[in-house]
């Protein structure tokens, strides 16, 4: 077996405000040639998911989906029929320390603040290892420890997408970035303009 470089995450490696919070690790990185954003890090997610607009935005042409018999379950217990799958190739990393494996993505059709969830999978095949606390993913390569690092401004512009479609989905009319329920001035911070 070949030896993996240590991966570590140091106090001095913390960006951004020194305050506890709770934002979800929101990357960008390279799927199919395509620099896509608003990639979701989900290691509760036993599947790599690409949603449905992202992958028609990326017009793959001869690349096909594999059909599939299987429905994917929401947090609510809600079922999604996944379109197919597909094999596509994710880079994360710069330089020396950038890594590239192929991944099997389930293409599902519904409305999504993220155009990618990478879940298990991806964290198993890249050997991967992330930090809420640091808000970054760190993987070995042969030449180092890659890393990426969370994106805080995607990470709440996706939460206040999330936010908006809950609302509407509710009939809510609570003023945009308003949690569901609350009429009348949205929260401190919140808001769209402020993120």
């Amino acid at each position: 077996m070949e030896d993996t470089p240590l991966i570590q995450f140091g106090r001095a490696e913390r960006s951004g405000p020194q305050t506890i919070h709770n934002d979800a690790l929101v990357i960008t990185a390279v799927l199919a040639n395509y620099e896509a954003g608003r990639i979701f890090i989900d290691s509760g997610s036993s599947v790599d998911i690409l949603f449905g607009e992202a992958y028609d935005q990326m017009q793959l042409g001869d690349v096909s989906l594999e059909k599939v018999n299987t429905s994917l379950y929401g947090f609510a217990g809600e079922v999604m029929h996944p379109r197919g799958m597909v094999s596509l190739p994710l880079t994360m990393g710069r330089g020396t320390t950038r890594k590239t494996c192929l991944l099997k993505f389930l293409v599902v059709d519904v409305p999504s603040a993220y155009n990618v969830i990478l879940g298990r999978p991806m964290l198993n095949t890249f050997q991967a290892v992330i930090s809420t606390y640091h808000k970054k993913i760190k993987f070995p390569t042969p030449g180092g420890v890659g890393e990426v690092q969370s994106d805080p401004l995607q990470s709440r512009r996706c939460y206040v997408d999330v936010v908006r479609k809950g609302q509407k989905r509710n009939g809510d009319d609570a003023p945009d970035g308003a949690p569901p329920g609350k009429k009348g001035k949205a929260p401190e911070g919140e808001n769209s303009e402020e993120t």
